[in-house]
């Protein structure tokens, strides 16, 4: 990973340093996984992240540290490898940067605040705050089923600033459903869903092209029509850059979406309720465990003492109806369109193969489970470990 060239280096605003009672510099917020804490015996450290407050080029902060440290004889490499170091560690931003052309003031504006929770969450070097904004504007998203896990993973990505949504939903409006598919009013009872979705969507956002079909999913050949697109993707590379799957019928199509994205090369996330229990599975081929890695897995580390041969419904039994109300189907859906943004910009950096939510009973015991590929795994363990063809986030 290369440093960007900064003309004015700057402490990001949400990871203004402190020091602490005994000298130390904390930078990066009280934030678990986003701060850090820095020795300063000297107290030079503390004169560096000081300067760098974006009034300065490089070498100003440099002649800075120096000035106000004489007695220290500090080498400039080495007040200079600090800045670097910082600046790796993502604490750093350009306060010279361009605003990027691809993004007009409207929307820069419009996106003023996601723009800084997403520099807040991102540990990367960028020669601009903007990329990864810039970044979700240029993806392609597909998502499968627009009902509450769906409408609110639709909601979320169209506000936050994607590019490209296209929604696949076959079913229409029913009474039943506006119990949590917020998307959805009363006066739309009886209209195809995607209908209503689509409508719904362009309201909110119009700089977001949103597209969608009437259509049911039945069999992995569905979704492979689907990621081609009406353009037919690039070559053998599908039209999108994540699948979204917010769908739970029939009951194989998660399978079904492993084994395509697994063949495509697709990222993809799928999200969903049980009861209480709210989680996302997110999951890029090559890159940690797939789907079913990560189902054998699980099924090997529960214990629950079944008796020979009986079934594990027996231990969560499936019934008719789904029960859920709007918050279980709500968060599902942005737990959803948080795990999309993660594969789309990579922040926060995650490692795929993995389910994590939360348990709405207990709400300090997260859910949280990963697998790594395995051997035995029907679905993945012949497929190379990564395709160097497709783009990874930065």
């Amino acid at each position: 990973m290369t440093v960007p060239e900064m003309r004015r280096p700057r402490i990001k605003p949400e990871h203004r340093a402190y020091r602490t009672v005994d000298g130390h510099v904390r930078i990066g917020s009280v934030v678990h996984g986003i701060g850090a804490e820095i020795r300063d015996p000297d107290g030079w450290v503390w004169t560096l992240v000081d300067a760098m407050d974006g009034t300065r080029d490089a070498g100003g902060v440099v002649a800075e540290v120096a000035r106000r440290h004489p007695g220290l004889r500090l080498p400039h490499p080495d007040i200079v490898q600090a800045m670097t170091d910082l600046t790796m560690a993502g604490y750093v931003e350009d306060a010279g940067a361009a605003p990027p052309a691809e993004l007009s003031e409207r929307e820069r504006e419009r996106y003023s605040r996601g723009m800084t929770l997403l520099r807040w969450m991102d540990l990367r070097p960028r020669e601009s705050a903007w990329e990864p904004q810039v970044r979700l504007r240029r993806s392609r998203v597909l998502l499968i089923g627009v009902g509450g896990t769906g409408g609110a993973a639709a909601r979320d990505l169209v506000a936050s600033g994607v590019g490209r949504l296209h929604c696949v939903e076959p079913d229409v409006v029913e009474l039943s459903n506006l119990n949590r598919q917020t998307l959805f009013r009363e006066s739309d009872l009886g209209t195809p869903k995607i209908d209503a979705a689509l409508t719904a969507l362009r309201a909110l956002n119009s700089d977001a092209a949103v597209t969608g079909e009437r259509r049911e999913v039945r069999g992995p050949a569905d979704l492979e029509d689907l990621l081609r697109g009406t353009s037919g993707g690039c070559g053998d590379r599908p039209a999108y850059d994540v699948l979204l799957l917010a769908a739970d019928r029939p009951a194989v199509i998660r399978r079904w979406a492993n084994q395509v994205c697994l063949a495509s090369g697709t990222p993809w996330a799928e999200a969903g309720y049980r009861g209480p229990l709210v989680s996302v599975g997110v999951f890029s081929p090559g890159r940690g465990g797939c789907w079913e890695c990560l189902r054998r897995t699980e099924i090997e580390r529960r214990d629950l003492r079944l008796a020979p041969g009986q079934d594990e419904n027996a231990a969560s039994p499936r019934m008719p109806w789904n029960p859920v109300n709007a918050v279980t189907a709500g968060l599902s859906g942005s737990l959803l369109a948080h795990a999309a943004l993660m594969l789309l910009c990579g922040i926060p950096q995650i490692d795929p193969g993995c389910r994590f939510g939360l348990n709405l009973m207990m709400p300090g015991d997260p859910i949280m489970q990963r697998s790594e590929r395995r051997p035995d795994c029907p679905a993945c363990r012949a497929r190379p470990k990564a395709d160097p063809g497709r783009r990874e986030p930065s």
